[in-house]
Order: C-alpha cells, then sequence, then structure tokens
C-alpha cells in the first residue's frame, strides 16, 4: 500500500462523493485516472484491507427494526453456519468471537416478526437453535474513521 492508496483510503471513509462518476471523483483528487483509482480499489479489495463500500443507514428512521444476535455454533458447524447467514437479507455484520456465544451478526427487517421469522428460518437451515436477540435499549453511534 503506498501514499496514493492511503489517500484513496481515506477519501473513501470520509467523504466518499455522491455523484454520478464518484471513482472519476477520487481519482482526480489523488491524482490518478479513473481506471487506476478503480484497480487500486480492487485490490485493496481482494487483499480485504476494503470489505465493503456503502452507505450506512439507520434503520429506525426508515421504519425498520434491528437486533444483535448471539449465536453458540458448534465448531463443525461454523463455517456453514456463517455462510448460510451471511446470503441472508438483512444481515449487516457477521463475525466470530471467542466465547461460548461464537457467532455475532445483525439483523435488520421490516418489523418484529420479520426478524422472528429471519431467526426462526437460519435456526430451521442450520441447526443452530441457541440464538439470543439482544435488542438495544439505547443507540450510541460512534463514528470509526482510520486516518492513514
Amino acid at each position: 500500500m503506498d501514499e496514493i492508496d492511503r489517500q484513496i483510503l481515506n477519501l473513501i471513509q470520509e467523504s466518499f462523493p455522491i455523484v454520478e462518476e464518484p471513482f472519476k471523483v477520487i481519482a482526480e483528487h489523488v491524482g490518478v485516472s479513473e481506471e487506476e483509482a478503480i484497480e487500486r480499489i480492487g485490490k485493496l479489495k481482494e487483499e480485504a484491507i476494503i470489505r465493503r463500500i456503502g452507505a450506512v443507514f439507520d434503520p429506525g428512521r426508515l421504519g425498520f427494526v434491528s437486533t444483535l444476535c448471539a449465536a453458540r455454533v458448534p465448531a463443525e458447524k461454523v463455517a456453514s453456519f456463517v455462510a448460510w447467514v451471511n446470503a441472508c437479507p438483512g444481515v449487516t455484520h457477521n463475525y466470530r468471537r471467542n466465547d461460548e456465544y461464537n457467532i455475532w451478526f445483525t439483523l435488520t427487517a421490516r418489523s418484529e416478526e420479520g426478524i422472528g421469522n429471519l431467526i426462526a428460518n437460519i435456526i430451521e437451515m442450520t441447526g443452530v437453535a441457541d440464538i439470543l436477540s439482544l435488542r438495544a435499549a439505547r443507540t450510541f453511534k460512534i463514528n470509526v474513521n482510520f486516518i492513514l
């Protein structure tokens, strides 16, 4: 990763351009061609430095509900459970922890019933029944940017 990659990453985190050709704007800002900017971003994604580029919405303000789920998944089922959860609509994060409840993920749906249906479907399809739904009592949003 060089200085141009760092500039691209800083720009993407802080002020991704919401225009018809965002990568062209990024390229102009860091002094490379649009094609080079796209190639560099692609390489950063391949190297898992960038996981995704996308908007973050507040589900509640859009009329949706969300929950944090914690699942106790046997070691032999982790890979298939994670793959199945990642394929579910409404999953925004999914990560493994070194704990009794070893897989944590967030679900977003149009209603409480929708959340319940998603969890029931995950249980049915994976055979993992020990899933906690941990609804937030209060929301704290911390903005995290990694200035490179």
